[in-house]
This record gives C-alpha cells, structure tokens and sequence, in this order.
C-alpha cells in the first residue's frame, strides 16, 4: 500500500478495485449500495461542504484544528463523512449512541466540537437537549430527514473553487496529524479523549491486513456490526476498504443474524463475547436434539475441539472431520449466512476452544 493516510483508501481502491458496492446500508428495507466512484464523489463534495463552514485544520495541531462529532449508529455515512472531515485536516469525534446526555455535554465541550452529524430523530433529539450547554456547537445535521433539521446532503457542495481547495488541502495533510479523539467510556471516572494520528491506524491497519489469508479480496463482502467509535471496528473497517472488500452495515444488533443471512458475507469482525453467545446458542439447539442426531452433534464438536490449524492431524481425523462438516458445520455455516470464510476477532482474549471449533467448522 503506498498511502499512508486513512482516506486515502478511496484513491487507492479506485487506482485498483473499483466496487460497484464499496459501501452499503438498508434503507427502505432495501439494500442500498454505494460504488467506490459515488463515494469518492460524495467524500469531495462535503469536504468542500466543510469548507464553506469555515472548517479547517488549520496549522494540524489537536489544539487549532477544528471538530466534528458525530453520534450514529452504523452506516455509509458514517464512513463518508468520517473521509470528509480527515483529508481538509478536521478531526473526528465519534460519540457513542448510547452516551447519555451529560458525558455527551462534557465531551461536546471538552473536544470544542464545532459541528456534528447525528443520524436519526432520537440521537437528534439527544444532542439538541444538551446543546445550549455546549456554546461552542453551531449546528447539528442528520442522515435522516427530520423535520426542522438540516440534512447532511445540504453540505455536498459541486462549487469548482471549493473542490480544488480540497483537493490541495489533503495533498498536505501529514501522516502525523491527528485524526480522530476517541473517548473512553468515562465508566471509572471522567471520559477522556485518547488522540489517534493517521500513523497510529494506518500501522495497525497495515499490520492486521498482513495477517489476513489474502493480500486483496475485491470479490469479497463483510458485514459490519461492531460499533464504528471503537477502533476495533475502525481499524478493520479500513482494512476491508484497501482490501478492495464491500462494507454491508446491519441495521442493528438484533438484526445479525437475519442481515447475515441476506448479506451471506465471506466474513466479519467481532468480538469473543459475541462469538460465546454464537455458540452458547448452537449448543442449546444441540442439548434439544434426541437419538442418533444428538450423538452425531456432539461428536462433530468433540472433533471441532482437536482442531490443530498448525497441525493437520492424521487421515482418519481428516476423514472425520469432513464428514462433520457436510453433515453438522454446514448447518452452522448456514446461520452465518452460508458463505463465512474468515472472522476477525479482537478486543480481547477468546476462549482456545472456540478458535479451534470454528477454524474446524470452515
């Protein structure tokens, strides 16, 4: 990858796998896509938007450059105005939709937010309780149309001059800039903005794309359902894009496993609780399962257990292990949409033995 900023994933997945679906979001209970071309389009002209806002990064310092919150759940957007903001040398702070109002105030006016996205009339709603708390928040826009608000669209701005401006102002942005404050969850005390350059991801993006079994995948799609404020999800978000690999956002959390099933991606990130709640419940529809299926079930986790990807054990465990998964794991692989070949997990340690049945179930 020769880049080493994070909206320079656009450039680069335009220079060699142009999508026709980088990014995608339900709307209308359909799915609606957004080609590598759109996005880059759309990226530019709210920039320029921003620009015309007055916004800036001014000398790139945390201090002197602007900011701009955003509080939504996951979506195309998201990622769009995120580009956005980093290559004129604005910084992003993403809140949290479940950050209740008073960290919200104090984030707010602690990170001197100028402007911010909200994505819905409840998030909305949220943020225009606290802002005559908030003096330096000049205007909040959303990704729904809301009566009485403005609507992040009225910022995609086609004016030449502005455009150019961008296109001078992210040549010059340092890979030292900070791009993003991200607030801890203030659980032990008061949030506390932790400043991340374009350096800090890019590496660890870089590093974790070179663990992945593949170089690119631009035939590959993910689905995306781990919050986008974490870096976790952030950091794999940007790995997918200069992958060349398409971004279906879910709708939200109770909503998995049916996007999984309307998506059927060839792979997501998660976290290891989730992957315990996955197999909690497979091993609940097993304890229902009487007779002959009962044993066959049980057997094929036994072997699931024994899975060695370093070693590829003996040929009758390879016999085995293949009838398992024509006769039990497919059923799993279903679940997940019928099509999961990898799953990015992180955040914190997973149990040895859920490594080895799904790497065995593939």
């Amino acid at each position: 990858m020769e880049s080493k900023r994070l909206f320079d994933c656009i450039e680069h997945q335009l220079k060699h796998f142009p999508q026709e679906a980088m990014l995608a979001g339900k709307e209308n209970g359909g799915w609606r896509t957004y080609s590598t071309a759109e996005v880059a389009s759309t990226v530019n002209a709210l920039s320029a938007g921003l620009l015309s806002l007055g916004l800036s990064g001014n000398d790139f310092t945390p201090e002197a450059s602007d900011k701009i919150a955003i509080i939504s759940s996951n979506r195309p957007e998201w990622l769009i105005a995120d580009m956005a903001t980093q290559q004129i040398g604005v910084i992003w702070v993403p809140v949290y939709p479940t950050t209740n109002p008073l960290e919200l105030t104090f984030i707010l006016n602690d990170a001197s937010v100028k402007y911010m996205f909200a994505s819905n009339q409840e998030l909305y709603n949220k943020v225009m309780s606290v802002k005559d708390s908030v003096p330096c928040l000049k205007e909040v826009y959303t990704f729904d149309q809301i009566e009485g608000a403005k609507h992040w669209t009225e910022l995609c701005l086609k004016d030449a001059d502005l455009l150019q401006q961008v296109d001078v102002i992210k040549k010059t942005i340092p890979v030292e800039q900070v791009a993003t404050f991200i607030y801890t969850s203030g659980t032990t005390g008061t949030p506390k903005g932790v400043m991340l350059t374009h350096h800090n991801i890019y590496f660890n993006l870089q590093s974790g794309k070179n663990s992945f079994p593949f170089p690119d995948a631009p035939d590959q799609k993910v689905l995306s359902f781990l919050p986008l404020n974490h870096i976790f999800e952030k950091v794999a978000s940007y790995i997918y894009m200069y992958s060349g690999m398409s971004i279906y956002y879910a709708e939200s959390m109770e909503t998995i496993g049916e996007n999984l099933k309307e998506v059927a991606p060839d792979g997501f990130s998660t976290v290891p609780r989730l992957l315990e709640k996955v197999f909690e419940k497979i091993m609940m529809k097993g304890e229902e399962l009487t007779g002959i299926k009962r044993k066959l079930f049980f057997w094929a986790v036994a072997l699931g257990e024994q899975y060695d990807n370093l070693k590829p054990g003996s040929a009758w465990y390879r016999f085995q292990l293949k009838l398992a998964n024509k006769i039990i794991f497919s059923k799993w692989r279903e679940g997940l949409g019928g099509n999961v070949k990898f799953i990015v997990t992180g955040g914190a340690a997973c149990q040895v033995k859920l490594l080895r049945i799904f790497n065995a179930a593939q």
